[in-house]
């Protein structure tokens, strides 16, 4: 090999080494910006996922707590007697701070429970409001004007017991002016010691078999001066079943 040769073989090798040292710094260059750009990013990232899961959370907490009720026919007539007497009947009651079971009293109050199956059946409950909480007392629902003033649109004579009401029973609200037992949609069920002792003036039809801390955290509400809850406590759905005895 000449000279001339050993010299542009050793130019070409020199220039493949710079080439090589040349793509080398570019790709370190690449990386460095990327790593920077991901750093950049990595907190706007952050926040937005953030804003996406507080998002989503308050919108699963609105759709679980906002009801809108249906509008109610508030001008009924009193229910057709049909319940099966061969049946029991219980009542799921889905609201914004749980469930509870009620085994209705069918066979003791046949008229009060007919009328509170009825109105269930048909959705009149679905959306109402406790508008009225007691501690150690009771609460109340089903209004449809939720104020404590609303009604079907007839009222009929319930059952009235000869024993008091335990705790977790469910019976029928009236007004002072109501014959015992008189009642049309709304409903308390006992909470504490001081709904035990009501005088037997309120039809009972029937008790709570489970959910009864749901009935005591949603009579521990904050409320206001008229003993309604500041922020409304909905009856979601009460579902009605019957059973063979």
């Amino acid at each position: 090999m000449g000279k001339a040769d050993k010299r542009e073989r050793q130019k070409q090798n020199r220039a493949a080494a710079n080439e090589a040292q040349l793509a080398a710094q570019k790709r370190k260059r690449r990386n460095r910006s990327l790593r920077n750009l991901a750093f950049l990013l990595l907190p706007v990232l952050a926040i937005f996922a953030w804003s996406q899961v507080r998002s989503s959370s308050s919108s699963s907490k609105t759709s679980s707590t906002t009801v809108k009720p249906a509008k109610k026919n508030t001008n009924q007539k009193a229910p057709v007697l049909t319940l099966d007497p061969t049946k029991k009947y219980s009542a799921t009651m889905k609201t914004t701070d749980g469930t509870m079971v009620i085994e209705l009293d069918a066979k003791n109050a046949p008229i009060a429970t007919n009328n509170f199956v009825s109105l269930s059946r048909q959705g009149f409950y679905d959306g109402l409001t406790f508008h009225r909480v007691i501690k150690d007392f009771m609460i109340q629902g089903g209004d449809p004007l939720g104020d404590g003033q609303g009604g079907p649109g007839y009222k009929v004579p319930g059952e009235v017991p000869t024993n008091n009401y335990e705790i977790g029973s469910i019976a029928a609200a009236k007004t002072g002016a109501d014959a015992p037992g008189l009642f049309g949609s709304q409903f308390f069920i006992v909470t504490g010691d001081q709904g035990v002792s009501l005088p037997n003036e309120y039809a009972r039809f029937g008790k709570v078999s489970s959910g009864l801390d749901v009935a005591r955290k949603i009579q521990d509400a904050p409320k206001d001066s008229n003993d309604k809850p500041k922020k409304p406590i909905y009856i979601v759905k009460i579902s009605i079943t019957e059973s063979a005895v």
